[in-house]
């Protein structure tokens, strides 16, 4: 009798434990699940841009994100950079020590507007690590063609470069074109980069773009990261970059559609 009163005892804290045990489960399960939750809905993030089509620096960018639930979120962003030709040669005057791009008629200046989805690939934990997203976004873009400004020498001259005898200098400051500016040695340097702003003419297009991002950060405030991806860009027309003497040459020059490789670095906060 004794025997089965033991029994009976444990089988009684077992059966009163149970429940406990299964409250206590339930209750560690959703602090897990709350601690995988964001704790933040928006972000606002901004960057330096490099890019094949650019120079040292391709341009800025700035972005929002809105969460809409664990895995996805939407975004607006907008990006200014500069493009130029692949075929750009930057060449030096060894009289004056100018410099300027040979054949460049205009600047060209993209702005793009972007909006799109963004999924959580590989989630970081809570205070450190890394993170992985990927995104897809498109908008339109606007080209801005500001004239490229030389500062061209018009002096008369006799054959061996000597100024003829009661005639001044003259030097101006004109938009580069291979039919009037025709000597190479008589470009002096680069004008002043605004020079032709008042001239700039707006182009527009539209383009897409994927990407990945690697985000970082010690605090669930603060974000920063690299994205890397692709974006192609179509305009109406052909754009021109660079300038030769024929008409027919320079259309074949110049190109309409823009396809790059870019690397963003960016830092932003969350709220």
């Amino acid at each position: 009798m004794r025997t089965l009163s033991v029994s009976g005892c444990l089988v009684l804290a077992v059966l009163a434990f149970a429940p406990a045990a299964r409250a206590q489960s339930q209750n560690a399960s959703q602090t897990v699940s709350a601690t995988d939750e964001p704790s933040y809905r928006k972000e606002f993030i901004y960057g330096i841009n490099f890019n094949t089509r650019g120079g040292l620096i391709g341009g800025v960018s700035v972005r929002s994100t809105k969460l809409l639930s664990q895995d996805w979120s939407r975004f607006w962003g907008i990006e200014a950079v500069e493009v130029k030709h692949p075929k750009e040669q930057r060449v030096t005057n060894i009289n004056t020590g100018g410099t300027f791009v040979l054949g460049k008629s205009n600047y060209m200046f993209a702005i793009r507007p972007t909006f799109g989805v963004q999924r959580v690939i590989f989630r970081k934990a809570p205070e450190s690590g890394v993170q992985v997203n990927a995104l897809l976004g498109a908008g339109p873009s606007v080209a801005l063609l500001m004239p490229y400004y030389i500062s061209y020498d018009l002096t008369d001259r006799q054959a061996n470069g000597q100024i003829k005898q009661g005639t001044q200098q003259k030097i101006v400051n004109q938009q580069y074109d291979p039919n009037v500016n025709t000597e190479a040695g008589r470009i002096i340097d680069r004008a002043p980069l605004f020079a032709g702003i008042s001239e700039t003419k707006p182009n527009i297009g539209a383009h897409l773009r994927g990407a990945l991002s690697f985000e970082y950060g010690r605090y669930r405030d603060a974000v920063a990261g690299i994205e890397a991806g692709f974006l192609v860009e179509a305009y109406t027309k052909k754009l021109t970059i660079l300038s030769v003497q024929s008409a027919s040459s320079t259309k074949a020059l110049n190109e309409q559609f823009y396809p790059s490789v870019y690397l963003t670095l960016y830092l932003g906060h969350r709220s």
